[in-house]
Formats: structure tokens, C-alpha cells, sequence
């Protein structure tokens, strides 16, 4: 059988590993594969991210571009917006974005089109992997049926598996090596040759006996991290109203050796899994005729939580004799999370937009997102495109009421403190700050 053939290429490193999708999960994936000594192919449809990768130019925070240049110049990498280059791929993973319709309703239609993509040019003795994050079911029932179109047959001809991206964007302790790969195949030797696979570039990986357990263990990991938060969100308003701070229970809490494990509230949750990863699972359980009944409620709240800060601010201008309207706020950390440069899903940008339509005048200050357009995806075509400011004495000085929405570690806390008059702190970013003179704060 083919398998043995493939296994043998990938233990020689003689196997050439093709990666569909080059974001903050396929670059670093097709790095890891380049830098233990296969030949990795990066495929894009974006020609500019292709032409970023071959000039040894990384845009993802994650890869620098001193990682890149040796691999490129060696050509063990390359990127490319070509898909004649597919057959050349004995193992292709896909690597695109699944985000949700307006409907919170899963749209794979970028996961299609890498499909069709790979059926045009599939050939016998490939292993096809899926990686992008998806409802259980995905690949056997959606990717399956495409492959066979082409007349080959799954075990006979190709594999199929699926393995969920792990990537935690900034965390510098957990990188695509050391992070467990759990890995499910469609059938019973594309588990083994997908953990063969993975097993040459991570330090663990963990096989699960079908795709879809593996496609659920995804959406369990987030979900799991979506409730808890949603818990915790719901003690922090809870704790706001008794007067008590809500952090001081929850670092209480977890010096119990057992039965409890931390989660911490904040502005809202952003990024491409947790907001819109429970909703697959919702979705899936829809299906069956199952109401998913915690999902909803932790994603009530969670994102309720933009709305919880706006009225934070109020209450604090309140005791300061002013108002939202014609109040200048100044806005500090825009990204979704601390030193990432990526706002998708952020909960500032719901913070923003219901601060300035109640009247205040909104500045920013973010060092890893440089501009933003408010009206950025939405229908109205006028543009609300505002710029970071320099975090300076002046700037804090000026400001009505400052917002910690996201604590960058390169934000001079001390200042902060020092030189505002108003602080809501969305982070317990000022936690053990003593002065003085520090400014009125209020925490979530």
C-alpha cells in the first residue's frame, strides 16, 4: 500500500509538505516543517503575502523575518500563488480562515475553494490534512465526497485527516513544536500517516480515533475558555455592584490546589477562536435538534461586556461631575490582546463606537495598530478612520477619562496613573501600582 511508501518518505524527510493558507497558523506551520528538513511549499492567493514570504519579509507576529531568510535562501520555503504546484505536494494541509456569516452560522467556503483547489491537481499517494477550525463532520462529510470526485478513493489512492490549529498568537512559551497535536484521520491509516506526519516537527501528538472527535476536541478547548469567561465576566459585574473587587476573589479562589482553575474577566473576548468558535458547535447541535444552552448564555454575556465598560465610564465621569457627551477619552490598547497586532473581534472597537455615539471624543493609543477604520466591513461608505496618538504626559493630562482596554506591556503604567485624572482599568493592569498621586481608577 501506498501508506508504507508515504510514512517512509516523511521518516527520510524526503516528502514535500504543501501548506494552503499563510496567516498566523500557516506560516508558522510551514516554518516548522521547513526548519526540520522538508521541502515546504506555501500556497496563498493573496500575490503580495507571496511575494512578502519570498523576499524573506514576514508579516505574522510570531515568524521573524530572521527565521524565514535562511530557510528561503536555502529553498527549503517557498511561497507561491501558483497551484500547479500541488502535485508535486505528497502531504498538503489546509490552512484557511472559517469565520462565521452574519447569521452566526459556519461559513467554510474558504476550506471549499481549497478543496477544489486540491481536486483539480490531486494525485494518487497524497495525504490531505485539515487544520482550519471547523463544525465535526467537516471532513468526512464535506471534503470526502470532493476528493472522490475526482475518481480516486480514500486508503487506495489518498488520506484524509483532520488536526486543529493550536496557535496562541504572542505566547512565548507555547510554539507550534511544543504544543500537543491531536490528530483524527478519516480512516484508520490516514491517523497513522497525519501523526507520522506531525510527529517529525512537534514533541507530542495525541491520535484520536475519527476526524470529527478531533473536530469537536477544537471546539470544546474554546468553548471551554468562552464559558468560563463568561463566568468570570458575570462575577466581575456582580462583584462591581457589591463594591468588591473582583479580582482579589478570584486570585482567592485560585489558591485552592483543586476543583478550580482561574479565568479572568475583561472588555469582551476578540480574536478568530473563542468569539466565533462556540458557534460551530451551537450550530452542529442545532442540527440534531439540541439548544446549546450554555454557549448562548456565555456568549450573552461575553458580549454584553463593551456595553458593562461604557457604562463603567459613565459612572466615572459621573463622580466627576461630567458626562459622555463632549468628554474626551482616550482609548489604551485597540488589539485584541496584549502585544498581538490583530483586532479582529476586538471589544475596543464596540467600546469605541458606543463612546462616540453617545458624544465623547475618542483618541487611541496602540503601538501595534497604527490606524483603524471604524466603518471598516459595513455598508455605510463614509469612513471614520482614526490614527494612535503618543502615549505622553500631555495626552493623559488631557484626557476626561482614559480606558485600559487591552495592557500592552510597553505602556508605562506608572504614568498612567501619575498624570490621568480618570482611569478604568479593564485589565488589572495597574494592580500593585502605590502612589500618591495616582489618579481616581475604577476596576472591573
Amino acid at each position: 500500500m501506498f501508506k508504507e511508501d508515504l510514512i517512509k518518505l516523511i521518516t527520510d524527510k524526503k516528502a514535500c509538505v504543501g501548506v494552503l493558507g499563510l496567516g498566523y497558523v500557516g506560516l508558522p506551520l510551514a516554518v516548522e516543517f521547513a526548519s526540520h528538513g522538508f521541502k515546504t511549499i506555501g500556497f496563498e492567493i493573496d500575490e503580495e503575502r507571496a511575494a512578502r514570504i519570498n523576499r524573506c519579509e514576514s508579516y505574522i507576529g510570531d515568524v521573524s523575518s530572521a527565521t524565514l531568510k535562511p530557510l528561503i535562501e536555502k529553498g527549503e520555503l517557498q511561497a507561491t500563488t501558483d497551484f500547479q504546484f500541488l502535485p508535486a505536494c505528497d502531504a498538503i494541509i489546509i490552512c484557511v480562515p472559517t469565520p462565521l456569516r452574519k447569521t452566526k452560522e459556519p461559513d467554510i467556503s474558504y476550506i471549499l475553494v481549497a478543496a477544489e483547489k486540491i481536486m483539480t491537481h490531486l494525485r494518487r499517494g497524497q495525504l490531505v490534512v485539515l487544520e482550519s477550525t471547523t463544525y465535526p463532520g467537516t471532513t468526512d462529510e464535506v471534503l470526502l465526497p470532493m476528493l472522490e470526485e475526482t475518481g480516486l478513493k480514500l486508503d487506495r489512492d489518498f488520506l484524509l485527516a483532520f488536526s486543529p490549529e493550536r496557535i496562541d498568537p504572542g505566547n512565548q512559551l507555547f510554539k507550534t513544536g511544543n504544543i500537543t497535536k491531536v490528530v483524527g484521520g478519516v480512516s484508520r491509516d490516514s491517523t497513522e500517516a497525519a501523526a507520522k506526519l506531525y510527529g517529525s516537527v512537534v514533541n507530542t501528538v495525541h491520535q484520536v480515533s475519527s476526524a470529527r472527535v478531533a473536530e469537536a476536541v477544537k471546539l470544546l478547548e474554546n468553548t471551554y475558555r468562552a464559558v468560563n469567561i463568561g463566568l468570570a465576566n458575570e462575577i466581575a459585574r456582580l462583584c462591581y455592584a457589591l463594591d468588591i473587587d473582583t479580582w482579589e476573589v478570584i486570585n482567592g479562589a485560585a489558591t485552592k490546589p483543586f476543583g478550580f482553575m482561574p479565568f479572568y474577566p475583561g472588555p469582551g473576548i476578540g480574536g478568530h477562536c473563542i468569539p466565533l468558535d462556540p458557534h460551530y458547535l451551537s450550530w452542529k447541535a442545532r442540527q440534531h435538534g439540541l439548544e446549546s444552552r450554555f454557549i448562548s448564555l456565555a456568549e450573552e454575556i461575553n458580549s454584553g461586556m463593551p456595553e458593562h465598560i461604557v457604562q463603567l465610564v459613565a459612572d466615572g465621569l459621573n463622580e466627576h461631575g461630567k458626562t459622555i457627551n463632549g468628554s474626551r477619552i482616550l482609548i489604551l490598547g485597540l488589539t485584541y490582546k496584549r502585544d498581538v497586532g490583530d483586532i479582529r473581534e476586538s471589544p475596543a472597537i464596540p467600546i469605541i463606537l458606543n463612546l462616540a455615539a453617545k458624544g465623547a471624543s475618542i483618541r487611541y493609543h496602540d503601538s501595534f495598530q497604527e490606524t483603524v477604520d471604524l466603518n471598516d466591513g459595513h455598508t455605510d461608505k463614509s469612513s471614520h478612520v482614526l490614527n494612535s496618538v503618543p502615549l505622553t504626559p500631555d495626552e493623559l493630562s488631557a484626557a476626561d477619562c482614559v480606558v485600559i482596554v487591552t495592557d500592552h506591556s510597553d505602556v508605562n503604567y506608572h504614568e498612567v496613573c501619575q498624570y490621568s485624572s480618570l482611569v478604568i482599568d479593564t485589565r488589572n493592569a495597574l494592580h500593585g501600582l502605590h502612589s500618591q498621586s495616582m489618579a481616581h481608577i475604577i476596576r472591573l
